[in-house]
C-alpha cells in the first residue's frame, strides 16, 4: 500500500487549473470574497495561488486574507500560521476560520484590532502534508506574495511580519529561514514564533519511545511526510498491522481525532523497526527540521518557549543561538513553569508587541 492521501476538498475553488505551471510562485489564480461575522468589521477574501512542492512541481494553495475596517492602504501585514496538526482537508485554516473550529481565532482578532491586515495560509498544502515544514515555509512566503499582488487588498507596499506557534511555528520558522533566498523581495521586518519543534525526528523519538498521550501527532507527521515525499518514504515496509490500521483511521482526521486515535501508543506498537534507521528517512527529517536546515533568517526574530515544555526548549534555544551567531537579532524568552499548552497564551502578547515595535521601526532587541 502506497501513501494514503486525503479525500479531496469538495469545493472546486481549491482545485489547481491544468495550467498551474504557467503561473509564477505567488501569483493569484483565483479569488473570492467571504463572509466573516466572527471578525467584526473585517473584510475577508480567499486567494488560490501558485506555489511549489518539495519535488519542485507547481501546486495551488489557499490563503485567507482578513482586512480590518478601512481597507488596505499599505497597512502592516501579518502572516499568521496556525497549529493545524491535521491530515484532513476539512481541517485547513481556510475552513476552520469560518466554521468556528480554529482555536486561535482570538489571536486573529487581536491582530486585526491593531489595524493590521492578516493572512492565514493553508500551510500544510493541497494534500495536508502535516510535518512537511519546509513546504509550509514556501507556502507561507508564496501566500504573502499573493496577498501583496492582489490589487483589491491595497497591500503592495505593506511591511510584513510573520507569527505562529507549535506546528504553525515550524512553518513560520522555515519561512523566515527560506526567505533570504526564496523570497528576498518580501519586506519582512519581524518574525515571532513559539513552542517550535526544531527537530521533528527527535520529537517523534521523545514522544514515541514509551506510551504517550500525544503519540498520534508524531505518527501523523510521518503520514504527512510520506504524502509529500511519496517516491522517497514508504511506511508500508515497516508498519505493523496496528500501524496500517492507525494510518487508515487518521487519514482524514483533524488534530483532536488524531490525538484520541493515537493516545498512549508508542513506536513499538506500530513499527517493526525504527524509522530513523533508514538513511532516506533521516534525510527527509533533516530537510524539515530547523535544527539541521542550513538556512538562517535575516529578519529580526522573537522566540518564546515554555521552560517546562515537552517540546525541547534546549534544542530551540540552541537553534536561536546559531541564528544569533550568524548575525540575526534574536530575542529568546523562556516562559518559567509553562508547558506546551500554556506557553502560547503567555507569550503571544509579547510576540504581538514585538511585531508592533518592528512595524514602528524601533531597533530590534537581542539577548544573544
Amino acid at each position: 500500500m502506497a501513501a494514503i492521501f486525503p479525500l479531496p476538498d469538495g469545493d472546486g475553488f481549491y482545485f489547481a487549473p491544468p495550467n498551474v505551471g504557467d503561473f509564477q510562485p505567488g501569483d493569484v489564480i483565483r479569488s473570492r470574497p467571504m463572509s466573516a461575522p466572527a471578525y467584526p468589521g473585517a473584510t475577508a477574501w480567499q486567494l488560490l495561488f501558485r506555489s511549489t512542492n518539495s519535488a519542485d512541481a507547481p501546486i495551488a494553495a489557499v490563503t485567507t486574507l482578513l482586512l480590518p475596517a478601512g481597507g488596505g492602504g499599505d497597512r502592516p501585514l501579518v502572516s499568521y500560521q496556525p497549529f493545524v496538526n491535521s491530515l484532513g482537508m476539512e481541517c485547513a485554516p481556510s475552513h476552520s476560520i469560518f466554521n468556528g473550529s480554529m482555536q486561535e481565532s482570538p489571536a486573529l482578532n487581536l491582530l486585526l484590532a491593531r489595524g493590521w491586515a492578516v493572512a492565514v495560509p493553508d500551510h500544510l498544502g493541497p494534500t495536508s502534508a502535516y510535518g512537511a515544514a519546509r513546504l509550509g515555509g514556501r507556502l507561507t512566503l508564496d501566500g504573502i506574495r499573493a496577498v501583496k499582488r492582489f490589487a483589491p487588498a491595497g497591500l503592495a507596499g505593506s511591511p510584513v511580519g510573520m507569527a505562529g506557534y507549535s506546528g504553525g511555528g515550524m512553518a513560520t520558522g522555515f519561512a523566515a529561514a527560506l526567505a533570504p533566498e526564496y523570497a528576498p523581495e518580501l519586506p519582512i521586518v519581524g518574525v515571532a514564533m513559539g513552542g517550535v519543534p526544531v527537530n521533528i525526528g527527535k520529537l517523534a523519538r521523545d514522544v514515541g519511545s514509551r506510551p504517550s498521550p500525544l503519540f498520534g501527532l508524531g505518527f501523523a507527521a510521518a503520514v504527512g511526510l510520506e504524502r509529500e515525499y511519496p517516491s522517497q518514504l514508504s511506511m508500508e515496509r515497516i508498519l505493523k498491522p496496528a500501524g496500517f490500521a492507525l494510518r487508515s483511521q487518521i487519514a482524514n482526521a483533524c488534530a483532536t481525532q488524531i490525538i484520541d486515535a493515537g493516545a498512549n501508543k508508542s513506536l513499538d506498537d506500530v513499527f517493526t523497526v525504527p524509522m530513523d534507521t533508514d538513511p532516506t528517512t533521516v534525510r527527509v527529517l533533516h530537510d524539515n527540521s530547523l535544527e539541521t536546515f542550513a538556512g538562517v533568517p535575516r529578519a529580526p526574530l522573537y522566540q518564546w518557549h515554555g521552560a517546562a515544555d515537552q517540546v525541547s526548549p534546549q534544542l530551540a534555544q540552541e537553534v536561536a543561538g546559531r541564528y544569533c551567531h550568524s548575525g540575526t537579532p534574536v530575542l529568546f524568552e523562556p516562559i518559567p513553569g509553562a508547558d506546551h499548552g500554556t506557553a502560547i497564551a503567555l507569550g503571544a502578547p509579547r510576540a504581538y508587541g514585538y511585531l508592533a515595535d518592528r512595524f514602528a521601526g524601533i531597533p530590534a532587541p537581542s539577548n544573544c
